[in-house]
């Protein structure tokens, strides 16, 4: 999972890699589209016609299908939960509070957040392997606030999805040499407990070939690392062109793994962090 500044960040901006902004008109008129759309489900739902809302909502889905690429360039074309761009398959935008119904861990239903349907805060890029099974869960914990159109909360909520928009959700994820997600070392109960079922409903560890590649990921950072001391070693003895070569080739190397936009970043960023050397630390890219 990689942290996205989604609130900070629009379609307008024109420093984001492989997008061309849209223009001030255009985003006003995809906003404005959206929020007659809203209206027209606050109108339905105030009628008690729940099925034509959510038929609504359906056919509509295009509307937040026009933002799918810029969303995807916010991420460097990749998955927001699992951080690959093929093993994951294909790419759906996903309702983080799911529009027409939400799931308990019971798998008990209540009614979704469908006043967010077109809330393109509420969006974020889900390869489908996880969005299909993930479908409409968002339990929240026992006697948490819970919001609503009359009284939106969603910030209160205590929610057990972690969220690639929120930077303390994100840091609560580390790795395994095996390539499986863990919670971070020191966390809470409750912060273990959401990231075991977030991995467990987004089949972040389930899902093998994406396992598979972490751990060679890890192998290949491992291998970086042992190359980088062995070359600091040869240069500590004298002048040796080779051997400052090879240092030079591998920072490259590990700068590139562990750049925002390589896949799989964050494995290669835990692996190298988990050394605690500060001459590593400091080419985290």
């Amino acid at each position: 999972m990689i942290f996205i500044d989604l609130e900070h960040k629009k379609p307008t901006d024109n420093d984001i890699p492989n997008w061309t902004p849209w223009t001030q008109a255009q985003w006003d008129t995809w906003l404005a589209k959206s929020n007659r759309l809203i209206e027209e489900l606050a109108a339905l739902e105030a009628a008690g016609q729940h099925e034509e809302r959510n038929a609504l909502i359906d056919s509509n889905s295009a509307h937040w299908g026009k933002l799918k690429e810029w969303l995807l360039a916010l991420s460097g074309g990749k998955c927001w939960f699992s951080e690959v761009r093929e093993l994951y398959s294909h790419y759906d935008v996903e309702h983080f509070r799911p529009k027409k119904e939400a799931k308990e861990l019971d798998g008990t239903k209540r009614d979704g957040y469908w006043w967010l349907a077109f809330d393109y805060m509420n969006f974020r890029v889900c390869g489908n392997v996880g969005n299909r099974k993930k479908g409409g869960w968002f339990p929240l914990q026992n006697g948490s606030l819970l919001s609503t159109y009359a009284e939106p909360c969603e910030e209160s909520e205590a929610r057990y999805l972690l969220d690639p928009i929120d930077d303390d959700d994100v840091s609560l994820i580390a790795f395994d040499e095996e390539g499986k997600v863990i919670p971070y070392p020191g966390t809470s109960a409750w912060e273990q407990l959401r990231v075991e079922e977030t991995v467990k409903r987004l089949k972040l560890n389930e899902h093998v070939p994406l396992t598979e590649e972490r751990r060679k990921v890890w192998q290949k950072v491992d291998g970086l690392i042992e190359d980088f001391h062995r070359a600091k070693t040869r240069c500590a003895a004298g002048n040796n062109p080779a051997a400052k070569e090879k240092l030079k080739s591998v920072r490259d190397g590990i700068r590139k793994m562990t750049n925002p936009s390589a896949e799989l970043s964050s494995v290669a960023r835990w692996c190298l962090l988990l050394r605690n050397d500060p001459q590593l630390s400091r080419l985290v890219g």
